[in-house]
């Protein structure tokens, strides 16, 4: 593999006799991983189901390593949301956050979904998710992985750092800044990273990695958590930014990371200006464990100003308008959602508990969509579908994985079915893949046309 040579030189003067070790790492295949959706299952009935061969990521109980000739992207299960296909060693920064049921939590550099899952996965539907892109298309595609994986209190938004912080001061019970960074631990995966690697590039890096830590300590309450996390190796976007921001930020602290066998333990004597407890930030080597390069550094906010109250969200309270959609409910589910919800166009979603006003945000999901207000009749979102468990809906098509049927269906096709006339839970081994309606014994498919599957 050809690598950077001023990047060979750096990490030769970083890691001396390791670099050895180190340079051979880029011969060997990357790890490659996946994450259970326990939103959806629980990881012993994954093992259980599951068609791949599996080995256990050291830290973390929902991640495994698959072999490379699994290929799981390719699975209905994916569709089904059963799983997220993710980066091993990036499953480590989800467990270090470790948010709660219940709390407020921001993911502000989300897309394209792999850490925002895995936090909404630990919180279970409860409490109140941020998920932020500032790239119009990435955040598209960071909304539909929220809506693969049946998730309902995240609300994706398409801001900078700057706009929310001024949006949410000390609110945040726990912030995830994954920060854009040079790259450097991917260049095993992602030839573009490397084509693209300078020193230059590793400053500019640096300084709007501190520029968004900055504007995330805003927004974190006193007494919260905030996990700053790179994909890169170097230490002017590592140990650098985390001395600069608690040099700047007198009221945080550092605290130890996550402790693993493998995850080596930060380097204050790589960057000038260092503070001692930077030895309590993580770095994952790819020499070191199976996983592609990491660094995960825990901070805690100490005492402070409470932030004000915020407005909450503006909740539909005539609910005569949303007379279709109870219809829907009454004729085609068995349980009734609970919740609040809300109106945006003729768009009808359930909001998470805790929602506040977004009045001058880009949001590009603002909850639970649940469809669409037609004239007389209410269409189901793909959303609706996938949050939907086993018995949730009246009437179901249960496909086995590997039907014929299943495939059929992912690509948009038509099924033959006997049976009432009504909206169908589409689902493969009881999980739900989406909506069908079925009339005249012809199921007509209203799987997403730019998710169906083409030659296959």
């Amino acid at each position: 593999m050809q690598l950077p040579r001023d990047f060979q030189i750096k990490m030769q003067d970083l890691l001396k006799e390791e670099y050895e070790a180190f340079i051979h790492s880029y011969d060997e295949s990357k790890s490659q991983g996946l994450r259970v959706n326990t939103l959806k299952l629980s990881v012993e009935t994954f093992l259980k189901e599951s068609p791949f061969t599996l080995q256990q990521v050291p830290w973390t109980e929902t991640g495994f390593y698959y072999e490379e000739n699994s290929r799981p992207g390719k699975h209905p299960y994916h569709e089904a949301g059963l799983y997220y296909i993710q980066e091993p060693s990036a499953m480590a920064v989800g467990e270090s956050v470790a948010p709660r049921p219940g709390e407020k939590v921001l993911d502000l550099c989300a897309a394209p979904g792999g850490k925002t899952t895995h936090l909404a996965a630990q919180m279970q539907q409860e409490g109140l998710l941020v998920s932020n892109e500032i790239h119009p298309m990435r955040a598209r595609v960071l909304s539909q992985n929220v809506e693969r994986m049946g998730i309902k209190n995240a609300v994706v938004t398409n801001e900078t750092p700057e706009r929310l912080a001024e949006h949410f001061p000390s609110f945040f019970d726990r912030i995830l800044v994954d920060a854009p960074c040079s790259g450097e631990g991917m260049f095993r995966k992602d030839p573009e990273a490397r084509a693209e690697w300078s020193l230059d590039n590793v400053a500019r890096c640096s300084e709007r990695q501190l520029a968004i830590l900055n504007h995330a300590a805003t927004m974190l309450r006193p007494g919260g958590k905030l996990v700053y996390s790179t994909c890169t190796f170097s230490p002017e976007e590592n140990e650098g930014v985390i001395a600069a921001f608690i040099k700047a930020q007198h009221h945080f602290d550092i605290v130890e990371g996550p402790d693993y066998q493998g995850l080596s333990h930060g380097r204050p004597e790589w960057v000038a200006h260092a503070v001692p407890s930077l030895e309590k930030t993580r770095r994952i080597w790819p020499h070191l464990v199976k996983g592609e390069g990491h660094f995960i550094a825990v901070l805690r906010k100490g005492d402070g100003e409470q932030g004000q109250r915020l407005k909450p969200a503006e909740i539909l309270k005539d609910h005569k308008l949303i007379k279709e959609y109870q219809s829907f409910v009454k004729a085609s589910l068995n349980t009734i959602p609970k919740g609040q919800y809300a109106l945006f166009g003729d768009q009808l979603y359930l909001v998470p508990d805790g929602m506040v006003s977004m009045k001058n945000l880009k949001v590009i999901r603002p909850g639970w969509h649940l469809g669409t207000l037609k004239k007389n009749r209410f269409e189901p979102a793909h959303a609706c579908a996938l949050a939907l468990k086993n018995g949730e809906a009246k009437y179901t098509v249960n496909l086995s994985k590997d039907a014929s049927e299943v495939v059929a269906y992912l690509r948009g096709e038509t099924l033959n079915i006997d049976g009432a006339k009504g909206w169908y839970l589409v689902g493969v081994d009881g999980h739900a893949l989406g909506w069908g309606k079925l009339s005249n014994n012809m199921l007509k498919n209203h799987y997403p046309k730019g998710l169906r599957w083409t030659g296959r």
